[in-house]
């Protein structure tokens, strides 16, 4: 129930009915309430009302004795409808001029010219300049002469070309290991035999520290790719930082230890052969591990730690920061399809450190593409830089010394624009939560309090309107979460998603649009029903917003019970919401209508520039992700989701601001409408997802032969075909191209007769996407370079009677095999020489074991321990062997260049021929 209160004394509203004429109290709603003049025939019809329902025809208005009135609010009109794009405007052009700008900002690189005036600072062409020289080794594949000679040559050279310019100070030792081993990299064993590493230690003359330094980066690159980017970009900056530290005259408290690590895409066998057997790994204390999942750009700090804050401390020294707790949990949660060498320095060393990438220009990740031309010199010295600073730092930190005493937990660390950093330790952002959370619900209270006040309704009433509005904005939030989901699963239907993947701005019409349908629908269906609510336009908006926040802090307090970091995000939104709130108290602006919005608006501008920055930076980084994800789930999805959770943040408390415009359910279907828009944009030429070369459509391919073996020693099967990995959603935009290759099936079909499909898969990964890959029978056998894989059973052996035996081979091959286990009739695998975690934890089989080996060509020897509940007369232990020649061109030109050209021009195909041939025994 509402009662209306007078605003002035009554001394005072004596002395203005004594000056002014007693006017119809229709005349003075309207004048005052902005709506138009009763006619007279509204005047006889109130005039015949009794005084009990005539604040009910007009609910603004308290009558105190003839036409005396009292107001309670200021009562505004709505702003024309087509103020509304100005509004929107507004936030578009603080997008333009700030997050756009400052995504791209980059310092400007020094040359060589400024290397007399800049002694102490990183020089971008000379890195630029080396990177140049080494991509012009070619593709550098694991096992190839190009990485396992050339490249280590070029090292040595480079090094000695920075001892000969170093300060008599420092000293250097340079070595290259060869080193063999294996671990569990998911669910297959990841074995190396003869990879390299080369290690290059730089200390003051004379200094007896054993606690180092280490900064890593590899130098090897995927099959096809001259790796500029990925990772030769940041190979040749920890060169030139080097070579910057080596010149100067300033102290090196702690050696730091350069590791070009050359087995990372194997993936990581190098970092795991240093950490483990190198014999400076153990004084290692501190890691600066680069990496790239793209090309140039803001290299980003993703992971810090784990357990160590102090880091932070000496990365907020460096000039350009670019740090986000968020980007360390989605990668640590496994959402990131790539893996770096910190995990294993981290699992297996227990070295904490700084795991830094480029993340932008994804697109040429992992292809030819990636060529030192696409790569910005800019980002030469954004990144050198920063390496060259937390070298400094790091170098010469006394935590070093004894870092357990330092280990307190995670960290929560976050840029602003790439301004500056700010960051605490985890325990610090749960008092932050919690603090946030308790003083919005209290200023919540205290404004719906004065409310109350003000309006003249009952605390009890003002409380069931904000129930009423709390449950429409949770409604509308699922509405926004919905429609936007809605979009997702339709695009996917009629097979047109990652229209977004070259076409970034369709997202905000496609997904953006409806987000804001959602979330400002309901609302405005809500006040134009209860426009004669005597709780005024402003005040309801403002519930909506209470509500909005209140829906937040139940966020946070989720999150931060879960333990999720990255719940800083919401803190932040809120706080910046409790800051224009406490304005708007303090300056009683929440009275008025208009002001309170510009209040809200100010307060946001920060909020929004920020999350709408790292919104984009996770689209520009996610993105080019999808089209290496793999076909099994929708991308769609991903981006609506995206985009519905920062939209909570950066549009949860501006959306509201709509309904002060007149037409608001014009405006939002103006949404709806730009919706169905960007839909029929996006099912057309202009939603085309690829472009050659700067977007393409990945493939994996291998020309392959396959033999299947019986236990009798005839064979089963004997094929040649073509094995195609799609790697994203689109599996049938090149259907019709692929089918000219011949005949296509499912490689799922073959799984169930077969020990992993009976197919010469190249990782654990390949058998993950087995329900969309094909295999394609053809008449033609490839050329293999080599012979083909060589398994000898050397020896059995009997273990503990009759009923177990031990089998020992001795596999010859190309420098990338796999080794496929499994047991046959009711046989144990009990033992074998291979990494023992799948054998001590009980997996059932088949087991998947990757090998590859450098420059150490030996035939591997290994052994497997069956036991049977029979006899050893049926076959008890079925083998695989897959052969690929990942790096030999002749092989490319040679039959498979036939089917390559197949395929269209908009798509990458990464490429070689293969084996496969398996044995019962």
């Amino acid at each position: 129930m509402c009662h209306q209160l007078t605003r002035t004394t009554r001394e005072t509203r004596d002395t203005q009915n004594a000056q002014q004429p007693q006017l119809l109290p229709s005349a003075v709603a309207a004048r005052l309430a902005g709506h138009r003049e009763y006619t007279a025939g509204d005047a006889q019809e109130r005039a015949t009302m009794p005084k009990s329902k005539r604040s009910q025809h007009d609910p603004h208005i308290r009558f105190n004795s003839k036409y005396h009135i009292d107001v309670d609010f200021e009562v505004p009109k709505k702003l024309q409808w087509y103020y509304a794009p100005a509004f929107f405007g507004f936030w578009f052009v603080i997008y333009l001029s700030l997050v756009n700008t400052q995504i791209n900002h980059m310092p400007k690189p020094l040359l060589r010219t400024d290397e007399a005036s800049h002694p102490r600072d990183f020089i971008a062409q000379r890195a630029e300049d080396t990177l140049i020289e080494l991509t012009r080794i070619g593709p550098r594949v694991v096992g190839s002469i190009a990485n396992e000679v050339t490249t280590v040559q070029f090292f040595r050279d480079e090094v000695a070309k920075v001892q000969a310019e170093a300060n008599d100070r420092f000293e250097f030792e340079l070595d290259v290991q060869q080193a063999s081993g294996a671990y569990m990299h998911w669910t297959m064993v990841n074995m190396y035999q003869g990879i390299q590493n080369v290690v290059v230690k730089l200390s003051e003359k004379g200094n007896t520290n054993e606690n180092y330094l280490l900064i890593n980066s590899h130098y090897d690159s995927v099959t096809g790719s001259p790796g500029a980017g990925d990772d030769g970009s940041m190979v040749v900056t920890m060169l030139e930082v080097m070579r910057v530290i080596a010149k100067s005259d300033e102290p090196l408290a702690h050696p730091i230890v350069f590791l070009f690590n050359g087995a990372e895409e194997n993936p990581l066998q190098a970092s795991h052969a240093f950490i483990t057997q190198h014999k400076w790994a153990k004084n290692c204390k501190a890691l600066i591990n680069l990496d790239s999942a793209g090309s140039g750009g803001r290299e980003i700090l993703f992971q810090s730690g784990p357990n160590h804050p102090w880091l932070m401390k000496y990365y907020r020294q460096v000039p350009h920061p670019f740090a986000n707790t968020l980007a360390e949990e989605i990668f640590q949660a496994g959402l990131i399809p790539s893996d770096t060498d910190f995990r294993i320095f981290r699992d297996y060393g227990g070295v904490p450190g700084l795991d830094m990438a480029y993340i932008f220009n994804g697109y040429v990740y992992h292809t030819k593409f990636d060529r030192v031309n696409v790569f910005p010199r800019a980002s030469f010295q954004h990144t050198g830089d920063n390496v060259l600073a937390l070298a400094r730092a790091l170098a010469n930190a006394p935590e070093l010394d004894d870092i357990e005493a330092h280990a307190e937990g995670h960290n929560v660390f976050y840029d602003f624009l790439g301004w500056f950093i700010i960051f605490y330790t985890a325990t610090t952002s749960i008092i932050i939560n919690v603090i946030v959370s308790v003083v919005a619900l209290l200023a919540i209270g205290i404004s719906v309090y004065f409310m109350s006040v003000r309006s003249g309704c009952s605390l009890s009433g003002v409380l069931l309107r904000f129930g009423i509005i709390l449950g429409i904005q949770l409604v509308s939030l699922a509405l926004a979460a919905g429609l936007a989901l809605l979009v997702a699963v339709f695009m996917d239907a009629v097979d047109r998603s990652l229209s977004w993947f070259t076409e970034m701005w369709l997202i905000i019409g496609l997904y953006l649009f409806p987000i804001i349908v959602g979330m400002s629908l309901l609302p405005a269906l809500y006040l134009e029903k209860t426009k004669r609510d005597p709780l005024s336009l402003g005040f309801r908006v403002q519930l909506f917003m209470h509500s909005h926040c209140v829906c937040l802090v139940i966020l946070i307090i989720v999150l931060t019970s879960i333990s999720i970091r990255s719940a800083y995000f919401i803190m932040l939104c809120v706080l910046f919401d409790i800051v224009a709130l406490v304005v708007n108290l303090v300056t009683k602006w929440h009275r008025k209508a208009y002001w309170f919005a510009i209040a809200v608006m100010i307060c946001h501008i920060l909020p929004f520039t920020y999350f709408t920055y790292i919104c984009t930076v996770a689209l520009k980084t996610l993105i080019p992700m999808q089209g290496r994800s793999g076909g099994s789930s929708n991308p769609d999805l991903t981006i609506a989701i995206l985009m519905w959770l920062f939209s909570l943040m950066f549009a949860g408390f501006i959306v509201p601001l709509i309904m002060f415009f007149r037409k608001t359910r014009t405006i939002v279907l103006c949404f709806l409408a730009g919706t169905i828009l960007f839909i029929i944009i996006a099912v057309t030429d202009a939603g085309f997802p690829y472009q050659p070369k700067t977007s393409a459509q990945r493939y994996s391919l291998i020309y392959a032969h396959r033999i299947l073996h019986n236990a009798d020693g005839t064979t089963r099967t004997d094929e040649s075909g073509v094995y195609v990995y799609p790697q994203d959603r689109r599996l049938s935009i090149a259907e019709d191209e692929i089918k000219t290759i011949g005949q296509t099936h499912k490689v799922s079909e073959f799984c169930e007769e077969e020990m992993f499909c009976g197919m010469p898969l190249y990782n654990h990964r390949w058998h993950k996407a087995r329900e969309y890959s094909l295999w394609i029978p053809v008449n033609e056998q490839p050329q293999i370079p080599t012979a083909y894989p060589t398994l000898t059973l050397q020896e059995t052996t009997e273990l503990d009677g009759s009923m177990q035996r031990r089998f020992n081979f001795s596999l010859e091959g190309p420098d990338h095999m796999t080794i496929f286990v499994n047991v046959k009739n009711n046989a144990k695998l009990l033992d074998w020489s291979f990494n023992e975690t799948l054998i001590r934890e009980n997996e059932p089989p088949p087991h998947f074991v990757y090998f590859s080996y450098g420059l150490d060509n030996s035939a591997l020897e290994f052994t497997i321990d069956v036991e049977t509940t029979s006899t050893f007369d049926t076959p008890t232990l079925e083998i695989g062997i897959g052969g690929h020649w990942v790096h030999h061109e002749i092989a490319r030109s040679q039959g498979l260049g036939a089917y390559l050209d197949r395929f269209p021009s908009y798509t990458y195909v990464q490429a070689w021929v293969g084996t496969y041939e398996s044995w019962y025994f």
